[in-house]
């Protein structure tokens, strides 16, 4: 039997959302980090759950088990308290060749935490947005 999905799109404005991260910094790096990924996307933000802004859909299968499939943002992010959660960055080849060149980050299962934007180049980013936004549905789902 397939796992329900949890984290899936609402209708909380996202703008709302970063308005109100704290402390300031995330606040001002969520919103740069909206504007951003609205450009290089051309997509509008929607928030995911509770916390995620997410750019663009996609069909995943899960590679543990095939039945498990579900919708995924292609990209996007979360400004967390401690610090910025971006997702999409690594997940395709391409991606995970560029990553290196980031800058300052550390890595989670399925995103890449920044402390500050001032630690990356955001050059780079964008170019791994662009790289996260071009992914297609798995064939499997």
């Amino acid at each position: 039997m397939a796992a329900t999905q949890k984290t899936l799109p609402t209708n909380v404005d996202p703008h709302e959302f970063i308005a109100a991260a704290t402390p300031e910094k995330r606040r001002v790096d969520g919103e740069a980090l909206e504007k951003i990924f609205s450009e290089v996307t051309g997509e509008k933000p929607v928030m995911w759950g509770p916390s995620i802004v997410g750019y663009g859909t996609y069909t995943y299968v899960s590679p543990s088990n095939p039945k498990n499939t579900g919708i995924w943002p292609k990209t996007g992010f979360s400004p967390r308290k401690a610090q910025l959660s971006i997702y999409g960055l690594k997940d395709l080849p391409e991606g995970a060749a560029l990553l290196p060149q980031l800058g300052k980050y550390t890595e989670g299962s399925g995103c890449v935490y920044v402390r500050k934007l001032e630690d990356i180049d955001l050059e780079v980013l964008r170019e791994l947005i662009a790289i996260g936004n071009s992914r297609q549905d798995d064939p499997r789902g």
